[in-house]
């Protein structure tokens, strides 16, 4: 019969589900069953209507009659629910229903699309189900967990089993790739995608029995998305709720306060109770997110479909994130940093160095003197003796600078540390190698000027994988991003690798620059040295960089185009800029060739991509402010008078000005140079900070 052809293909492509099929088989067996009630819950396409036809085939090999419904058609009123009932199981009326389930040891009932008698629960709980024989089990399917009433009723809690049905493992899904005779080359980027989802890895399957010679790329796959987003979204209320879907998507957690922003709107209490509502969103403390699978097809969805809109939520997200920065402080602060970056968690060129999983498992914390003996081993593991001769002499010289990374036990699982090259002495110098070589490079390319840091990542690892992707790894690099944004006066960091060339394309992505005059040998190995200048790309404008990457199509390609530089001035030629920019405030076209323009003072006041008429207007703005800021002190807002009758509201001539100002001229001439000296000073400290 064709249906039992149809019962066996089914059951050829049958893979994983071990445990869910012995909690049935014992159930089965069990002269007294563990449970009456199998409650088995997941969203769509997760593989409760294929488990439930296993479940079937089961039964028929142990004996035992079983029985069917699809209720996703049944009228959730109980007497509809009965005469489908009645129905599957062959019998007559209700009496016949219940006459013929007890004369049978054992009789199963599989309940599909279970969320559809919704309306119905409380009426099967309290009164339908109790009615049954005790030889019978039910089995129901569906999308939701049981409710509040099914886990508070304390009879039920001993008669019920709950399971969660999740997607298949890594070795599940091979098998299955394998069954359905998927190119092996082509498994990775499949379960990369799939995550292991059962209708996602059928569907995937399904184009590779069609064109065999095809690269498995998600974008180039509207249709197999489409199916999977109809799967998980069956109805929704309204334009908004599709957009809190697809925000959700983009963002690692989503809060009630992010999903007010990235919409633009005032309150999204409604939304986000929706949004949290949906049996494809997980709970966690901090907020909500898709499964895995969902948030993929989503994002996938949105990119293809509505390219502007997926940059305009993506940029939302950004202003979101830097706002809550710039207000919060300590472990906080990196969970805000790891929302930032796994906005780019999407890219080609970052995803396989991030592991995004289980990096919330992993605390940054101070280095403790009971640490140091651990690291140090650690150090030797992997590096040899004379590093970790070095690590023990950097632990005790510049403790502060290190940053423990613990598992939920308190224990260290990795660490960096983040060396001060502004507070080595001669003797630090000459000891290391590398610092060594960090300090030549910056005497012989970029000196710093007074009041600017350095800073080398001597040591980076984690406790196992060392300098190899992992969540730890995924930490520290948060922690260094921590470390750019938040160090007054940063102007050049160092980052050492015992692999470089693995690292080219993320290092790359984020900015960084192979230096190879800053490459050092310890123990017989070369480390190679990746670097980059604050003072010509700022973290703010780093930031700005980092988000364009990630939305241009250019980054989703090819490693990503140098940026403009910025002038590193020296103090002197950063006066004699300012005094320029003065002389020449009235006339805005003149300060298109002040070098001022492309300083990290305008570059962070202007924006990235500003063009120079947009530099020229934000460099009179910080002149203007700054000076306006002098009228704050008695002994200063003289000075500001003259720079205003100067510059800012110039008088025909100085001689003019000192007149209006009812000063000699040779006070009038102090007061301005003051003034000037003020302006230079204020707007330098700034842009060595």
């Amino acid at each position: 019969m064709l249906g039992e052809r149809l019962r066996a293909a089914r059951h050829a492509r049958f893979v994983g589900r071990l445990a869910e099929k012995q909690v049935f088989e014992e159930a089965l067996r069990a002269a007294q069953p563990p449970w009456h009630v199998l409650h088995l819950f997941g969203p769509g396409g997760v593989g409760k209507t294929t488990l439930l036809q296993e479940f079937a085939l089961l039964c028929e090999r142990e004996a035992i009659p079983c029985a069917y419904l699809d209720v996703r058609s049944t009228e959730p009123a109980p007497q509809a629910f009965v005469e489908a009932l009645t129905r599957a199981v062959g019998a007559s009326n209700q009496d016949g229903l219940l006459v013929q389930l007890a004369t049978h040891p054992r009789y199963v009932i599989l309940i599909d699309t279970y969320e559809a008698l919704a309306p119905l629960d409380d009426w099967l709980r309290e009164i339908f189900l109790p009615t049954l024989p005790e030889s019978t089990l039910v089995v129901l399917a569906g999308r939701d967990a049981p409710t509040a009433a099914w886990r508070a009723d304390p009879g039920w809690q001993s008669l019920m089993q709950v399971i969660s049905l999740r997607n298949l493992d890594s070795s599940d899904s091979l098998d299955y790739l394998a069954r359905r005779q998927v190119p092996g080359e082509q498994h990775k980027a499949v379960l990369s995608f799939t995550y292991g989802h059962p209708l996602a890895l059928s569907l995937v399957a399904d184009v590779f029995a069609q064109r065999r010679d095809i690269q498995f790329q998600p974008d180039e796959m509207p249709d197999v998305v489409r199916t999977l987003l109809d799967k998980f979204i069956q109805k929704l209320p309204g334009p908004q709720h599709r957009s809190a879907l697809e925000a959700s998507a983009l963002v690692r957690l989503m809060t009630e306060s992010l999903l007010a922003a990235m919409l633009d709107i005032d309150d999204a209490h409604e939304l986000f109770v929706w949004l949290s509502s949906l049996s494809f969103m997980e709970t966690g403390t901090e907020g909500v997110f898709p499964h895995d699978l969902a948030r993929e097809a989503l994002a996938t969805d949105l990119r293809w479909r509505n390219p502007e809109r997926y940059t305009e939520l993506h940029q939302r997200a950004r202003k979101h994130y830097f706002e809550r920065f710039l207000q919060t402080a300590g472990p906080v602060q990196q969970r805000v940093l790891l929302d930032y970056i796994f906005l780019h968690r999407d890219n080609p060129l970052v995803k396989p160095y991030f592991e995004w999983q289980s990096g919330a498992n992993v605390i940054a914390d101070a280095l403790q003197p009971t640490d140091i003996a651990i690291l140090t081993a650690i150090v030797q593991k992997h590096e040899g003796q004379d590093s970790a001769r070095i690590a023990s002499y950097w632990f005790s010289r510049q403790p502060d600078t290190v940053i423990v990374m613990r598992d939920n036990k308190r224990q260290p699982v990795g660490f960096v540390m983040m060396l001060a090259l502004h507070r080595a002495t001669p003797d630090d110098i000459a000891f290391d190698p590398a610092v060594r070589a960090a300090r030549n490079y910056l005497q012989n390319n970029t000196a710093l000027r007074p009041g600017e840091s350095a800073t080398l990542f001597r040591f980076w690892m984690e406790r196992d994988t060392y300098q190899e992707v992992s969540p730890v790894q995924t930490q520290i690099f948060l922690s260094m991003v921590r470390h750019y944004l938040s160090t007054p006066g940063l102007a050049f960091t160092f980052l050492p690798s015992a692999d470089p060339d693995f690292w080219m394309l993320a290092f790359s992505y984020a900015d960084l620059a192979r230096l190879p005059q800053a490459d050092f040998t310890v123990d017989g190995r070369r480390y190679g040295v990746y670097g980059h200048d604050w003072r010509i790309v700022p973290p703010i404008a780093w930031l700005e960089l980092m988000g364009e990457r990630e939305v241009s199509s250019q980054a989703n390609a090819t490693p990503p185009p140098p940026v403009e530089q910025v002038i590193v001035l020296s103090e002197s030629e950063f006066a004699e800029a300012v005094q320029a920019a003065l002389r020449d405030y009235a006339r805005p076209d003149m300060l298109h060739s002040n070098p001022l323009l492309r300083s990290k003072l305008v570059m962070e006041a202007s924006g990235l991509n500003a063009d120079e008429n947009a530099r020229a207007a934000a460099l009179r703005d910080l002149l203007r402010a700054t000076a306006e800021s002098m009228q704050q002190s008695p002994r200063e807002a003289k000075f500001y008078r003259s720079l205003y009758h100067t510059y800012f509201q110039p008088a025909p001539t100085q001689e003019q000005a000192a007149e209006i100002l009812d000063l000699p001229f040779s006070s009038y001439r102090r007061h301005l140079k003051s003034g000037i000296t003020r302006v230079t000073e204020i707007l330098w400290n700034q842009e060595i900070k």
